[in-house]
């Protein structure tokens, strides 16, 4: 089956003030309560309507089903497609998509992704853990590469393009990069971290 990922937005202070061993199923209850949609993949945001429970978001990524598969294979085509991808456009990619879907740190190590590594801090079977200072670093990048993104289109089909399977056109990766952008805006704007769940 795989494995799968639940996107969150959530308001810090009040994951962190439950109780170390309950945080995990507060985040599980969130991700699969309320705001966990009829329709379970449903593009987009899903929020709580709760009185007193509007601490957390959900999203669902477009086409992706909720498998963690298309976010690698995101970060899998990058890496095949940065190294003709103009200076100016490669560099916050790199950062943006290191901070969030792909393990290319050799690459941004020498430019600096500006954010620590940090371990979880909290125990729970996290894929992705982003605390609010995190957000705002990454919506930058994400608004410095988004106007340039239709750049991408002709290496990306030289270099990355892949017949059947995940994120194999040029119109699935850019998608999915605009929705890894969203959250970023989103999380920034409420000044919020980014928890991804995994499922």
């Amino acid at each position: 089956m795989g494995v799968g990922v639940e996107l969150l937005v959530v308001e810090w202070p009040r994951v962190e003030a439950a109780a170390p061993d309950a945080r995990y199923e507060l985040l599980t209850e969130a991700a699969f309560g309320e705001a966990y949609s009829d329709d379970l993949f449903e593009h987009g945001w899903s929020w709580p309507t709760t009185p007193g429970e509007n601490w957390y978001g959900r999203y669902a990524f477009k086409g992706t089903l909720g498998s963690y598969k298309p976010h690698f294979w995101a970060g899998h085509r990058w890496d095949h497609l940065r190294e003709f991808v103009a200076p100016e456009t490669r560099a916050p990619l790199d950062r943006f998509l290191d901070a969030l879907v792909w393990d290319g740190l050799e690459y941004t190590e020498s430019a600096g992704t500006g954010l620590p590594e940090r371990d979880p801090a909290w125990d729970a079977d996290l894929l992705l853990w982003r605390p609010p200072e995190d957000p705002p670093v990454i919506a930058e990048w994400w608004r410095q590469a988004a106007p340039r993104l239709e750049s991408l289109r002709e290496p990306f089909d030289q270099h990355a393009a892949a017949p059947g399977g995940w994120i194999s056109t040029f119109e699935e990766f850019t998608r999915l990069l605009s929705d890894w952008g969203e959250v970023a805006l989103e999380a920034e704007r409420r000044g919020w971290g980014l928890v991804g769940l995994r499922c």
